[in-house]
């Protein structure tokens, strides 16, 4: 099978081949790219009006085909332009739940040469006001509940989903689709990432970037094909229950069915099993990519035979990691996970998976998070920057047509991470054994809650700034459902409630970065010699019972 699964790569990658790979120059690195890639994301979508009357979003109470969304898009991408103003390389910032209304403004943003800007759903006001004065959108494209707390400055103009789109979108009908020429090196959107010194940053992914993460789905379609899945690309129907404002939503969901015609079935709103999975029964969803905190809901959920599942015939883990026995849980419970669980590495910064493991690589290695994607090279490191040979435990570093230009405005934290031969440095640590990747520790002490990165650095900034507080320390602990949950030791020069602290990082944090566990004490805390605090014992002090010392 592998022989033959090299066979059919080189077929498609090789002279001619539909998803043929050649090395040339980007940025001033010498890089595999697919020669017969679009050259921008304007592209894209004017080639979308091909699908017609296909459904491109389907929620729960609308659908849109992709001629729709089409004539919705230039109406509103009119309206951007002539009536808000907005031009080429201006920002154009989202701030909602996920909704058609999403999709919709994001490709508007495209059609007016514009950059959208994915804002983080959960963020509390502090941090949408700081994401909005670090990349000045023209305009915010907001939900009705987020618009009430969006802090704008002089000179932006905010349009509410619910109030607004309806009418902008059939405001210029018969409107082109026009986008302004760009470069396939111009950022074409920004996300934001946590950031290790306390503030979030924005990954700037370019048209390159996102047109070759169209071609790694359309090469995996076409390798699907050649072992003989019945299901053609614009058939398969992929359940989005992941944030928009995320690679996993945005970037390898959303994006990739606009260029293949396949379905974007949304689900909108909180986790819900049930509705989830008669989404999944109604509207016959073949491909869902979830986190490992949807995948114990579901075995939580206990007998699933009541739902016909028969559609789904793929079925993936991301954004955070799970351990080889939940993955045997999982095939156990969850038919469709038992011959399609798939699992994969990568991050914001990468625009797409680093590696992906295969069922059969899982039961070879259940601990692999798998190989690199085609386009993409890998190597470990060591603190020196030399490469590793395998068996040898360093840096997971990776580069690939797929990876970020870097972070919008901070040039110092982009030469921190990428060098002039477009090297990424993950900051994790891993290891290769026989081609495949095992990560072996985590990056700067991040937190996974349910899929979502909180790094320590930026809880701890706003802890520090109560009143009383003299030092904190924020660590992850385990949640059987979450992964981790968040946890504070706070050191105060006073009486401090949980309550008080819990308050006022509420105000200033997204939700999931709040701490649900709290020791308050006026002890100081762990420190080494040279005077670090020592993760492993403040999360220690989460071991005991509460109120021992």
């Amino acid at each position: 099978m592998a022989a033959t699964a090299m066979d059919a790569v080189r077929e498609l990658t090789g002279p001619g081949g539909e998803f043929e790979l050649r090395e040339e120059e980007v940025l001033g690195a010498r890089l595999p790219v697919f020669v017969n890639r679009a050259r921008s994301l304007g592209e894209v979508l004017v080639r979308s009006v091909e699908f017609g009357d296909r459904d491109y979003v389907v929620t729960a109470r609308e659908r849109l085909s992709f001629a729709e969304h089409a004539a919705r898009v230039a109406s509103l991408a009119r309206a951007l332009g002539s009536d808000h103003g907005v031009r080429p390389g201006d920002r154009v910032a989202i701030n909602a739940a996920n909704c058609p209304g999403w999709i919709v403004a994001f490709w508007a943003a495209v059609a007016a040469g514009a950059i959208p800007v994915g804002c983080n759903a959960w963020w509390a006001p502090r941090e949408v006001e700081y994401a909005l004065g670090h990349t000045e959108p023209a305009v915010v494209v907001a939900d009705r509940r987020r618009a009430a707390r969006t802090p704008l400055r002089d000179g932006m103009r905010l349009i509410v989903i619910e109030d607004d789109l309806p009418e902008l979108t059939t405001r210029h009908p018969g409107a082109e689709l026009a986008p302004p020429p760009v470069a396939e090196d111009d950022p074409a959107v920004i996300l934001y990432t946590s950031g290790t010194t306390g503030r979030p940053k924005g990954a700037v992914h370019s048209h390159r970037n996102l047109t070759s993460v169209i071609m790694y789905h359309g090469f995996n379609n076409a390798v699907k094909q050649a072992f003989g899945d019945p299901i053609a690309p614009r058939d398969r129907r992929h359940l989005l229950a992941l944030p928009l404002f995320h690679i996993a939503g945005l970037h390898n969901l959303a994006i990739p069915r606009l260029a293949d015609g396949g379905a974007v079935v949304m689900h909108e709103g909180a986790f819900d099993v049930d509705r989830v999975l008669r989404l999944i029964e109604r509207e016959r969803v073949t491909d869902w990519g979830a986190v490992p905190t949807m995948a114990h809901r579901l075995l939580e959920r206990g007998d699933l035979s009541r739902y016909d599942l028969s559609s789904l015939t793929a079925f993936a883990l991301a954004s955070a990691p799970s351990s080889p026995a939940f993955k045997d849980r999982l095939r156990e419970a969850f038919p469709p996970a038992r011959e399609a669980l798939v699992d994969s590495y990568g991050l914001t910064e990468t625009g797409t998976a680093v590696t992906v493991a295969s069922p059969p690589d899982l039961a070879e290695a259940p601990d692999t998070v798998g190989r690199p994607i085609i386009g993409v090279q890998v190597e470990i490191r060591d603190p020196a920057g030399r490469a590793l040979p395998e068996g040898e435990e360093g840096e997971v570093c990776v580069r690939g047509a797929y990876t970020m230009l870097g972070y919008w405005r901070d040039e110092e934290a982009t030469a921190r991470v990428l060098d002039a031969d477009r090297w990424l440095r993950t900051g994790d640590v891993g290891v290769l054994e026989r081609g495949r990747l095992r990560l072996t520790a985590r990056r700067s002490d991040l937190i996974l809650r349910g899929g979502e990165n909180v790094y320590p650095a930026e809880v701890e900034e706003v802890l520090a700034a109560f009143p009383g507080v003299r030092e904190c320390a924020v660590v992850g602990v385990p949640h059987p459902d979450l992964g981790e949950e968040v946890a504070a030791v706070v050191v105060a020069d006073g009486p401090v409630a949980a309550a008080e602290l819990e308050a006022f990082a509420r105000e200033r944090l997204a939700y999931f970065k709040v701490p649900a566990r709290w020791r308050i004490t006026a002890e100081p805390l762990p420190r080494n010699a040279t005077g670090k605090v020592v993760r492993r014992e403040v999360e220690a002090l989460f071991d005991r019972p509460a109120g021992s010392p």
